[in-house]
């Protein structure tokens, strides 16, 4: 199963404008099940495009980054811990009963090699959809590279670099993650 990849062409060179603040009201998103809880700091940008089931926990100082194209969805009973940073430029989907511990950070685009005469903050951007299945575990600042999929149940350690699908229900850990084990059953 081949994973749906977006391009888009090279940067203009235009001035630098503030993508706005990132504070929210909960009715400005596209969905918001009930006995959420946003701690203080959390920022969403566009939360037009932001999807939350029921009973979400979203740590202090967390960043949703929300994009203007694509979609976030954040399954019912996940736990997201503090300062956490997720990008959905690609499209992000993460289960329900999903624990994401402090510091992780989701990427849903990457600029690719463009050559040397090209500054890389120029060169074109890939975009890909990263998802996290149902009762998976990211552990304590992993970060999870995009295109990849966590499958269900499957446990990744802290500090692990994620830049290949990890299948269900197996631990994976590393940098780059490789898979250690199955986890028991």
């Amino acid at each position: 199963m081949g994973v749906s990849r977006r391009k888009i062409g090279y940067h203009r060179r235009m001035p630098h404008r503030s993508h706005g603040s990132g504070q929210f009201r909960v009715e400005q998103l596209a969905a918001c099940g009930d006995e959420c809880v946003f701690e203080a700091g959390v920022l969403i940008f566009h939360p037009e495009n932001v999807e939350l089931g029921r009973n979400v926990y979203v740590g202090h100082q967390s960043i949703l980054k929300g994009y203007y194209n694509s979609k976030m969805r954040i399954g019912d009973e996940t736990w997201i811990g503090q300062q956490c940073f997720f990008h959905s430029g690609g499209g992000l989907s993460i289960g329900a009963r999903v624990g994401i511990g402090p510091g992780v950070k989701i990427l849903t685009s990457a600029h690719r090699e463009a050559g040397r005469q090209t500054p890389i903050l120029f060169s074109p951007i890939d975009f890909a959809p990263v998802v996290i299945e149902d009762d998976a575990d990211i552990g304590v600042g992993a970060i999870l590279l995009p295109g990849v999929t966590i499958g269900r149940g499957a446990q990744i350690g802290a500090g692990a670099v994620v830049a290949e699908s990890v299948p269900a229900y197996a631990v994976a850990a590393g940098v780059p993650a490789r898979v250690l084990r199955e986890r028991a059953p």
